[in-house]
């Protein structure tokens, strides 16, 4: 009885942690550069578990279900980025740039980010919207009060016609260890690779996150909570009667 409240309890927790990343998808449905999660899980026969005891680790993480003729366990496993591009939104401001293929701006402070919605600030330094400095091939790009700013298809930032710098796009050769900051910014431990991609001005790329598909997700995730939250409940119940019967003998 007690198994059986473990495993739905086990479920229930897991689907919520899917939830969870369902959830931060759809509000960061309208982030521009916002790449959508989603999460992986990994069956094991229990017969692995004898083997090397993942079963005690597994149980202390509880985010774990077994199948009903209780040989097989499906754990949680991890979360994963999407990094296919979203929509391009052309808004006709110079200051919106998107990337037109792989890569990433590369932002002071080691950041990396696919949102292109930048602005001048009070001493002329282009930035994200959140005030971080993108970065140039001379380090932060800082452009001239009144100057006409143009940023061609290659990254060259001209100011009144001179050149006075490039935009740096970078890329990663195994993008599954870039980590989200938030502000739709990364990090990586992977020395960044200079990128070829090119920049498309007066465009923004929009999230990558299926609206539709993540509401289906996040209905059938909630029916099937609700249906672990039943069974729980169930043989929460049936140890009361027991409890009860034990007390009248």
């Amino acid at each position: 009885m007690y198994k059986g409240i473990y495993i739905a309890a086990s479920g229930a927790v897991m689907k919520q942690r899917h939830m969870e990343t369902v959830s931060n998808n759809l509000a960061n449905a309208t982030t521009y550069g916002f790449k959508g999660d989603g999460v992986t899980f990994r069956d094991y026969m229990m017969s692995e578990f004898n083997d090397n005891g993942d079963e005690e680790q597994a149980k202390s993480v509880g985010m774990g279900a077994r199948s009903g003729d209780g040989r097989i366990m499906t754990y949680f496993s991890d979360v994963y980025t999407d990094n296919s591009g979203g929509a391009m939104i052309n808004t006709g401001n110079p200051l919106d740039l998107a990337i037109d293929g792989q890569g990433f701006f590369s932002l002071e402070g080691n950041k990396y980010t696919r949102s292109g919605n930048f602005k001048l600030d009070s001493q002329g330094f282009l930035t994200t919207s959140k005030g971080v400095k993108v970065l140039g091939g001379g380090g932060p790009i800082q452009v001239q009060p009144d100057g006409r700013l143009e940023i061609s298809s290659t990254g060259d930032v001209t100011v009144n016609g001179a050149i006075i710098d490039k935009i740096r796009i970078v890329q990663f050769s195994d993008k599954a260890k870039m980590q989200k900051e938030g502000d739709s910014n990364y990090t990586s431990s992977e020395t960044a690779i200079d990128s070829t991609s090119g920049l498309k001005q007066g465009f923004l790329e929009a999230s990558n996150v299926n609206v539709v598909q993540e509401m289906t997700n996040m209905i059938d995730l909630y029916r099937e909570y609700e249906s672990n939250q039943k069974v729980i409940q169930s043989f929460d119940e049936a140890a009361s009667r027991v409890v009860n019967d034990m007390a009248r003998v």
